[in-house]
């Protein structure tokens, strides 16, 4: 019986409302990319890499056959935002752009 193999790897970007620096620091952004990696994790999409900068983040994985691009970026927004504000005060307005 055949079967049919896939590896899609995807370069995801996404920035911070109105580009503000809320991953300022160091140490919050590497929080949030270690976030980031656990639920690509959980979504059945493997990382490679995740980087970013005090304003957008970088996300090489390989799609999972079970989700769309859609569903992940989704999902890794949603969660990480809602983690997020837990973090402090300053966090609290934390959101991704559109």
């Amino acid at each position: 019986m055949p079967q049919s193999l896939a590896k899609v790897l995807v370069h995801i970007v996404f920035s911070t409302k109105h580009r503000y620096p809320f991953l300022a620091d160091r140490n919050i952004r590497n929080e949030m990319r270690a976030y980031l990696g656990g639920t690509c994790k959980q979504l059945d999409c493997p990382v490679l890499i995740v980087g970013g900068v005090a304003d957008h983040i970088h996300i090489l994985c390989s799609l999972s056959r079970n989700y769309s691009i859609a569903k992940v970026v989704g999902e890794m927004k949603r969660s990480s935002s809602k983690w997020i504000k837990t973090k402090g005060a300053a966090l609290r307005k934390f959101s991704w752009q559109n």
